[in-house]
């Protein structure tokens, strides 16, 4: 079996809201072992002996079923994450910034993102792009009026990306 992150986008905020016990039951019942929600964001530990796109498929499909809303999940292997959490750029200890991970599952998607990077104030944010990701900081009380806040945010990149701040991605690895 594998270990297993699975990144819900969109729950618990904007009006889908979701327990962490209820969502617990949904992988138990789908037969995932091991099952332990982190914070109440939509980050779920599990094993499967699943490819990670047959768990993504599989809780997306029962999550929708369930719940009633159009899931959309990333489903990552924890040592893939570790890697990603290692390879954070940015001085994660400033007092006054927040350090995020955007997740992006269509390569497509990533580089009009990176693509913003000239265009930002670094008073404000920096981007730089990994594999599969989108490594960010922004100033605390920027986030959402933020160049890669909004775009991230927008109906455009709902069903492709997902943010997750390093400190919670710290407690998932």
């Amino acid at each position: 079996m594998t270990r297993y992150v699975a990144l819900l986008r969109g729950i618990n905020v904007g009006g889908i809201r979701i327990r962490m016990a209820d969502l617990k039951e949904v992988f138990e019942a789908l037969g995932f072992e091991n099952v332990r929600t982190v914070l109440a964001s939509g980050n779920v530990l599990f094993d499967a002996d699943d490819e990670p796109a047959v768990a993504k498929a599989r809780i997306e499909d029962a999550l929708t079923e369930r719940f009633g809303y159009e899931a959309y999940t990333f489903v990552l292997e924890q040592s893939s994450l570790g890697r990603v959490v290692e390879a954070y750029p940015f001085d994660a200890t400033h007092a006054d910034r927040h350090s995020y991970v955007v997740f992006v599952s269509d390569p497509a998607v990533l580089e009009p993102l990176a693509a913003l990077s000239g265009d930002l104030d670094p008073d404000v944010e920096c981007i730089e792009q990994g594999r599969a990701v989108l490594y960010w900081q922004v100033a605390k009380g920027s986030t959402l009026d933020s160049a890669v806040g909004k775009q991230t945010g927008s109906a455009r990149y709902k069903a492709t990306t997902t943010v997750r701040n390093l400190n919670t991605l710290q407690k998932l690895v």
